[in-house]
């Protein structure tokens, strides 16, 4: 096919639950593509001899290579040419933001819409379910040398994957009485399907990979407890779980709770019943996910309250789109400054109008407050979701050094901190970052711990 002809096809769209079923449910809201669907697809992209889309991707996966083979029919290759570079696939393709990593490289974006790359990249994995294939490659002889990982999200899951086939004993702990972290806990269902993370965690397991849920490490035990349990190094994973806070009067109030709390309480089982009307703070995939996910709980007037505008909103495209979609409103150029109440419990929201102020080197605009221009919300719940921040737990008893923001301060080309033996990855490092960061991150600290059990480091 000429490249005018792959120019001229244009972009394949993922069926998708009609808004008036999804609402009611967590069932997946995109549905994946059909074989057709997918060559299509594959055969918009026009193989760049300078891919931006490999740049983008903090995997590096060789996007184009698959795209080619699957539109060959090599299917199995295609999947397993993603497999070389990403510990994940499954849930990469589904949660990744794509179109400001590896879409967003793409060179057919700059004058319409990119490959779906992501969609083409489940899949993949979808047709290797499909047809009863196996998911990962063989493991590795065991070498009787233990790694422990504190944490059982991406970048846990991910440094457990390659130490398991490089043969190493691995047991990751994790606090929760699930498994995935931030991916369970964090991101609903509808996004990211359990049965997914869980077949992940089979094949981990499947290579010897042992996974104890439910002990808090730095209360239940050290990390020199696990040193003396004879586990030589240890990979801290524990991801950034502690909500920022907004800093405003009436913050303690009944009916305030925060972004991460409140999706774990509802990912856990909680039946949590927090009023009709819903006022969400922040514009990243959290607060969208904040927001979605009370409509599913029963809430009806739900909205957010962004203090920039819709262009600089963080969150991705895809789910923006779906929350517009869903009914729930965003009030940009508005932040609050004071929550009201009676006996305790929230009754409304005092809100500023802002305007966008000067430009950083980066484009975005600082909101800048106009003065008089105070508004009131009525509402049953208020759930900031502006941030989160790594807890501090894990090192109870250990003297790690923090950068000055709370993440743990590693060497940047081994993520060895302070304490030669540990060593840490993923957001507890990075600060809030997207799962495929941390699966490379993790990627990094697996081959330092290899070094360091060696003796090469």
């Amino acid at each position: 096919m000429k490249p005018k002809e792959r120019m001229a096809i244009p972009r394949q769209k993922a069926p998708e639950l009609p808004v008036e079923v999804r609402i009611k449910n967590f069932d997946e809201v995109t549905g994946g593509f059909d074989e057709k669907t997918a060559v299509t697809e594959a055969e918009r992209c026009l193989q760049c001899k300078k891919p931006g889309c490999v740049q983008g991707c903090p995997l590096s996966n060789n996007i184009p290579e698959f795209i080619r083979l699957l539109r060959e029919g090599e299917v199995e290759k295609a999947y397993w040419t993603v497999r070389e570079t990403s510990p994940m696939p499954a849930i990469c393709s589904r949660v990744c933001p794509h179109e400001m990593q590896c879409e967003g490289g793409c060179i057919r974006g700059k004058k319409g819409d990119p490959v779906a790359i992501g969609m083409l990249e489940r899949y993949l994995v979808d047709w290797m379910v499909a047809n009863n294939k196996n998911l990962m490659t063989p493991c590795a002889m065991p070498k009787n040398r233990k790694v422990a990982i504190v944490g059982s999200g991406p970048a846990g899951m991910a440094a457990a994957y390659y130490l398991a086939h490089d043969g190493y004993s691995c047991t990751i702990f994790d606090s929760l009485p699930v498994l995935g972290g931030m991916l369970t806990v964090g991101i609903p269902p509808y996004r990211l399907p359990r049965d997914i993370i869980k077949a992940e965690f089979d094949a981990l397991k499947s290579c010897g990979v042992e996974i104890i849920p439910g002990v808090t490490i730095g209360e239940d035990k050290s990390l020199q407890d696990l040193k003396d349990e004879g586990f030589e190094a240890v990979l801290l994973g524990v991801g950034a779980h502690v909500s920022r806070k907004l800093g405003i009067p009436g913050e303690d109030l009944e009916g305030v709770l925060h972004g991460v709390d409140y999706l774990r309480k509802v990912n856990l089982g909680e039946k949590l019943d927090i009023g009709k009307r819903v006022v969400v703070v922040g514009g990243g995939n959290v607060a969208i996910d904040v927001a979605r996910t009370a409509l599913r709980m029963g809430s009806t007037d739900v909205f957010i309250l962004y203090r920039r505008t819709k262009k600089e909103m963080p969150a991705a495209q895809a789910e923006i789109h779906h929350l517009e979609e869903e009914g729930v409103n965003i009030e940009f150029l508005a932040a609050p400054v004071e929550i009201h109440g009676e006996n305790g419990k929230l009754t409304k929201i005092e809100c500023i109008r802002m305007e966008l102020g000067e430009c950083d080197m980066s484009g975005r605009c600082r909101p800048v407050p106009i003065e008089g221009s105070n508004f009131m919300i009525e509402a049953d719940a208020i759930i900031p979701a502006i941030s989160q921040s790594v807890g501090h737990t894990a090192e109870q008893g250990m003297e790690i050094e923090l950068e000055k923001w709370g993440t743990y301060k590693v060497n940047p080309d081994t993520l060895q901190t302070s304490v030669p033996w540990i060593f840490a990855a993923g957001d507890d490092v990075l600060g809030p970052q997207t799962v495929a960061k941390a699966a490379f991150q993790a990627k990094q600290a697996a081959k330092s711990i290899a070094a360091y059990l060696e003796g090469n480091l």
